[in-house]
């Protein structure tokens, strides 16, 4: 009786297991999220309050560890060197994504970054095959970041390429070349699609 019940209950325990993962998983349509993404959300330093946001440095490097982000000092020998671009809105008007998110004077530079506050994110890293998410961006900007919120403002609406999206933002893995829009409140005129990447 007793083998019996044990298998059935393994039976069981396989059969919640896989129906998880297929629930989770992408479905190859939409971007390409990890279900397991850890929230940065808790880190020291992070501000749940209204814009703008400049960086901050104060905890930039003890936050390194958790977020997953090793540092660097020049292009030699990046093993993945791309780009994508956010824009932000909170009730019609244009939220700046500052320069030098991710860039500690001239000490370091992280695998994500910005130089310029025109929106463009630096992905740059030595390790082949090491994904970046959103959420790890926001979190060493750092600026709360969830399926509803930015900052302080509530009830965001996202875009990926022009094409409104649903789960959580900070799950948003990068990919060469993906333009990214958070809304709250009022949204733009026009929700951006592409960018002139002039070479980038």
């Amino acid at each position: 009786m007793w083998p019996i019940i044990a298998v059935l209950a393994l039976v069981a325990a396989a059969a919640v297991g896989a129906a998880l993962y297929f629930a989770l998983r992408s479905n190859g349509n939409g971007p390409a999220t990890r279900a397991t993404t850890p929230t940065y959300n808790t880190l020291p330093g992070v501000r749940r309050t209204k814009p703008p946001w400049p960086p901050e440095y104060t905890y930039l490097t003890d936050n390194l560890i958790p977020l997953g982000l090793d540092v660097g000092t020049s292009h030699n020998g990046l093993a993945l060197h791309f780009h994508d671009h956010l824009d932000i809105y909170v009730n019609g008007k244009k939220v700046s994504v500052p320069a030098l998110i991710g860039i500690n004077d001239d000490s370091y530079l992280t695998e994500l970054h910005t130089h310029t506050p025109d929106g463009i994110i630096h992905v740059e890293t030595a390790h082949s095959g090491k994904t970046f998410t959103l959420g790890q961006f926001f979190g060493e900007w750092p600026v709360f970041l969830n399926a509803r919120c930015i900052g302080s403002e509530c009830g965001l609406k996202w875009y990926l390429n022009g094409k409104r999206q649903t789960g959580n933002p900070a799950q948003l893995v990068f990919k060469p070349h993906q333009v990214i829009v958070i809304v709250v409140g009022k949204s733009p005129p026009k929700i951006r699609s592409t960018y002139k990447w002039n070479g980038l």
